[in-house]
């Protein structure tokens, strides 16, 4: 087996032989990455690996000739491909248009977080310090980057679209406004929305951790594109959220650095779908291990290695 690999007429042989295969699964690889970066949030990963070994144990029932078996997961495929579609239709539907458009490589882009100037964090930081100070318990959603998937929400809440205040927040966040209840959704220096209702988190929490907490830590779980601060009805305490975990108790000032880290020019969100090189490197390691795996000798027995 090792002369195969050490002959080079006969290893492009085989890749001449082989080369329609070779070429579908490279182009399989490419769409599944391409579909990483359309969505580009933690639980599409799972999805789309879900959808994978589907497929793969499709292709080895068909080698082994499993027909019943090939049927069921070929239809299994066909519906959790359509799940996907109608789940994500909005960031499909702009992939559609980027291929209309021919400007596919904007996909490759990678998504800056959306700039929030220093005014904006002061009025946030402000406000959330009077909040804290008060014990009046506050939620606020702030956008990253990209567009957050509002659908999301178990209520989009009521539309304001107003400039984001110390004055706007504190007022709405009053226990004798009707949207007090509810989360406030910023996006850049806008506030979007009042009285949104998050999904709650079904993760065991501790029991000084209120319904607040369990909103911001749901909504992280769900979308990556996200932060969510929190001020404790009760304590006064400030918490972020970020990625379904919760960081408190927080200082005023230890927001505004969080914040300010995370908005900066130069700060990066969490990239779900890996980047170019380290998709290289990957697919090389993994390469490597299995031709060295074939180019063994068979008459390495246990005994010989022994």
């Amino acid at each position: 087996m090792s002369g195969f690999f050490l002959d080079p007429r006969r290893l492009l042989s085989w890749i001449l032989s082989h080369g329609l295969s070779v070429l579908d699964f490279g182009l399989v690889l490419l769409l599944t990455y391409m579909l990483l970066l359309i969505i580009g949030e933690r639980r599409t990963f799972w999805m789309v690996r879900g959808l994978i070994y589907l497929m793969l144990a499709s292709v080895i029932s068909d080698a082994l000739g499993l027909r019943l078996l090939g049927l069921v997961l070929e239809k299994l495929i066909l519906g959790a491909a359509v799940a996907i579609a109608v789940i994500f239709q909005s960031e499909f539907r702009r992939f559609l248009e980027l291929l209309g458009k021919g400007q596919v490589w904007e996909l490759f882009k990678k998504s800056s977080p959306t700039p929030k100037t220093d005014n904006v964090i002061d009025e946030l930081v402000d406000a959330v310090k009077d909040l804290s100070q008060n014990r009046t318990g506050a939620l606020m959603v702030l956008e990253t980057s990209g567009n957050l998937d509002t659908k999301v929400f178990v209520n989009p809440g009521v539309t304001l679209n107003g400039q984001v205040s110390k004055e706007l927040i504190q007022t709405i966040f009053q226990t004798k406004t009707l949207l007090h209840d509810g989360a406030v959704f910023i996006r850049g220096d806008r506030v979007v929305a009042a009285g949104v209702i998050l999904p709650l988190s079904e993760r065991s929490t501790s029991r000084q951790l209120g319904t607040r907490h369990r909103a911001a830590m749901g909504i992280t779980e769900r979308l990556d594109n996200c932060l969510c601060i929190v001020v404790s009805e009760e304590t006064g305490s400030i918490s972020l959220a970020s990625g379904g975990n919760l960081d408190r108790p927080l200082t005023s000032s230890k927001l505004k650095e969080l914040l300010e880290a995370k908005f900066s020019p130069s700060g990066e969100g969490e990239v779900v779908a890996p980047s170019w090189g380290r998709l290289g490197r990957t697919i090389g390691l993994k390469g490597r291990l299995i031709l060295e795996k074939f180019s063994r000798s068979p008459s390495a027995t246990p005994k010989d290695r022994k």
